[in-house]
């Protein structure tokens, strides 16, 4: 069936699931398969659980005409999701980079909610299942529609753009993250360019942080930008001020109009992140007092920058996800915040590739110009590295070691790590075990 011919049916049953788990009654089922799963197996089930329809790509021998045959589910799936967002004349603004992007996106969010009805990715739905489902929540009260793109391959973030269309696009940086797929630093940038070739291709319009001197030379020929950053130059500018009570605090001037805000985020890092959102705000015409804020308000309970009170000491919580980049700034900025005397609890770096065990080397020698008094390494990629610092092969096995030297009160700790580090698993293990580490 074609995504026109399925379209009919998912205008009359609008609420689309993958996971017969979290079911919606009349809503479409999409038998995804993968390594691990076949969806294909779980149809019938998912029609029991009050399903409309369910939409397969294998014979079961089942003659129930509520189970509709494709030849690819997923590409059904993507192809529904982009004919249904291209009845929508609204602005889609796409967001990827290295670091920061979910981060961006929550901001951008929270700027356009307040005055536009705002569809947004929720989570970290931001792969090819991820992009077209969150197209296919668009409705007609929807203004502005906010996607995030992930991508650890070439060719990944092209492919997201012809679902969604963006008319908008934003990168927050190309830093070293998923070597392993994409071949370099050099590769990071051509992939996370594919938006630009987009936007370039389509008249699309560009939101660029100025600062990052190759982001402006990836962006050449696209006549539509709107710059922002540290400089004087930009339609966007923010200043650092001295933080207060540990998070970050800038000025952001538009206009000639200046505010102050006080946010919620841990880390100077951040700025270019809230000046983004500052950004989209003003291009929708939102006034900078509204718009600010929306960011002072925001609150990050995702893993990423937030700062909690924890066994009675000041834990900075960035466990989703790290990178070479991302690392070196958490760790400057944790320096600049505790003069190197907090403690560091560090995941390994995943997707690599060849470069695992040279970019752990480096990092190891990064940290070491400061005097920490205590360093955890987790994971197998700081093996074997004679470092001074403790290190244990997982999550699991550093919780069994540092318990035996409890920590004092009062302490200052970075907990930092990549999603596949687990790192937040110390906590979860103190938590269930009535102790601290």
């Amino acid at each position: 069936m074609k995504p026109d011919a399925l379209y009919p049916l998912f205008l009359k049953h609008p609420h689309v699931f993958t996971d017969t788990r979290k079911i919606t009654p009349g809503g479409l089922f999409f038998a995804l398969k993968g390594p691990h799963f076949n969806g294909n197996l779980f149809a019938a089930e998912a029609l029991q659980k009050g399903a409309a329809y369910a939409v397969v790509d294998e014979k079961s021998g089942d003659e129930n005409p509520r189970l509709i045959l494709v030849a690819d589910v997923l590409e059904a799936l993507q192809k529904l999701a982009h004919h249904h967002r291209m009845q929508y004349d609204i602005p889609v603004i796409a967001i990827t980079g290295s670091n920061g992007k979910t981060t961006t996106k929550e901001l951008v969010t929270a700027v356009c909610r307040t005055r536009c009805e705002t569809l947004a990715t929720e989570g970290n739905l931001n792969n090819h299942i991820g992009v077209p489902l969150t197209l296919l929540r668009l409705r007609p009260e929807h203004e502005v529609a906010i996607i995030e793109m992930g991508a650890n391959h070439q060719q990944e973030i092209a492919s997201y753009c012809r679902i969604a269309a963006p008319t908008h696009g934003l990168i927050t940086n190309c830093g070293k993250a998923h070597i392993e797929g994409f071949g370099g630093e050099a590769g990071v940038r051509k992939g996370k360019g594919e938006l630009y070739d987009y936007l370039r291709q389509h008249g699309g319009k560009v939101f660029l942080y100025a600062d990052a001197a190759y982001l402006e030379a990836m962006a050449a020929g696209i006549p539509e930008i709107t710059r922002y950053g540290s400089g004087p130059d930009g339609a966007v500018q923010g200043k650092l001020l001295p933080p207060e009570a540990g998070f970050l605090r800038f000025e952001a001037t538009i206009n000639g109009e200046t505010a102050q805000i006080q946010t919620q985020l841990v880390g100077d890092y951040n700025m270019p992140n809230a000046l983004a959102a500052l950004a989209i705000g003003q291009d929708l015409k939102i006034p900078l007092t509204e718009a600010a804020r929306a960011i002072a308000a925001y609150t990050p309970d995702n893993s990423r920058s937030q700062q909690i009170s924890w066994a009675e000491n000041t834990l900075i919580l960035d466990a989703y996800n790290a990178n070479p980049s991302s690392m070196r700034a958490a760790i400057a900025n944790f320096a600049a915040r505790t003069g190197g005397k907090g403690i560091l609890w560090l995941g390994a770096m995943k997707e690599m590739g060849p470069d695992s065990a040279q970019e752990h080397r480096e990092l190891i020698e990064y940290l070491r110009q400061w005097p920490w008094p205590s360093v955890v390494l987790v994971g197998r990629e700081f093996e074997g590295m004679n470092a001074a610092e403790r290190w244990f092969p997982d999550v699991e096995t550093a919780f069994s070691g540092m318990e035996q030297a409890p920590l004092p009160t009062g302490q200052q700790i970075l907990l930092k790590g990549s999603r596949g580090s687990r790192m937040e698993r110390l906590l979860e293990l103190a938590a269930t075990s009535g102790k601290t580490v």
